[in-house]
């Protein structure tokens, strides 16, 4: 017998062994849209004229946002949990996706050449049923996590001696080697957290509220997205985070127009992305 005739004919395990994935081979042309990275600007833009097209709608939305935020500060002192303040803040951006839900409806509505009051904009009707609480339960499940990891970083530090409070925990992190070190483990293990909700989250709950599909593929069509656009993408969560950080500096006021406006801009990210 030949030796050719013992070789298999379409033998590849060679061919596997010896390749190696590079990040290019994992984008899909499809989903590129080649925007600049100043796209991100071009969304804020039009988050602000769908903000002042029907203001009211959409500041009175972002005032029941702040109350919200308000409420679960004073709640977290109130149970002597303030040790949870700067996890559940940093946990708003986890869940925004989904209570910008009504702001997404004006956006789109507003497109549509069609007027929308602000009790259309809180009791909300997506097209994919009830696929939207089950991603935002998800959503508040990372939420839940990165609060708890959080506590769990802080012992790893610190030990289990009681929460000096606000102020004696900030001269902790900026005056220890102990502290210096939580706030880098905690400041990388928070930025995972943050990438995976907003690659999950960022464009899964516009996608629901405007097309009939499952949770699981809105999610992976999110991610998919963010993945294969990561330069406008991370320009846009840059922003996100900055604006958020400057509504922080006013006592959560700013929310009363930073969260619409975000929430507007990131419609119209979701549609140049889709």
């Amino acid at each position: 017998m030949r030796e050719e005739d013992q070789m298999p004919q379409d033998d590849t395990s060679g061919r596997y062994r010896s390749e190696v994935s590079g990040i290019q081979e994992t984008m899909n042309p499809k989903w590129q849209r080649h925007l600049p990275l100043g796209a991100a600007l071009g969304w804020l833009g039009q988050g602000w004229q769908d903000l002042i097209r029907q203001p009211w709608p959409s500041l009175a939305y972002g005032f029941v946002v702040f109350l919200l935020a308000l409420a679960a500060t004073v709640m977290l002192f109130r149970l002597e949990r303030d040790y949870l303040l700067f996890p559940a803040l940093a946990g708003i951006l986890i869940v925004a996706p989904l209570f910008a839900s009504g702001l997404y409806v004006k956006s789109r509505s507003l497109a549509n050449g069609e007027r929308i009051t602000l009790r259309e904009m809180l009791f909300v009707r997506p097209r994919a049923g009830g696929q939207v609480f089950f991603t935002g339960m998800l959503l508040c499940m990372v939420m839940l996590l990165w609060m708890r990891a959080a506590v769990i970083i802080y012992a790893l530090f610190f030990g289990v001696n009681p929460f000096p409070g606000l102020d004696g925990v900030a001269r902790l992190l900026v005056t220890t080697p102990s502290g210096w070190g939580m706030l880098i483990v905690g400041l990388c293990v928070g930025a995972l957290f943050a990438g995976f909700a907003f690659a999950i989250g960022v464009f899964s709950i516009p996608m629901l509220l405007d097309e009939r599909i499952d949770a699981f593929t809105a999610m992976g069509v999110s991610v998919v997205m963010v993945w294969n656009n990561m330069g406008p993408s991370m320009v846009w969560g840059a922003i996100v985070l900055a604006l958020f950080l400057a509504s922080l500096l006013t006592g959560l006021v700013g929310l009363i127009v930073v969260f619409p406006l975000l929430g507007h801009a990131t419609w119209h990210a979701y549609k140049a992305m889709r």
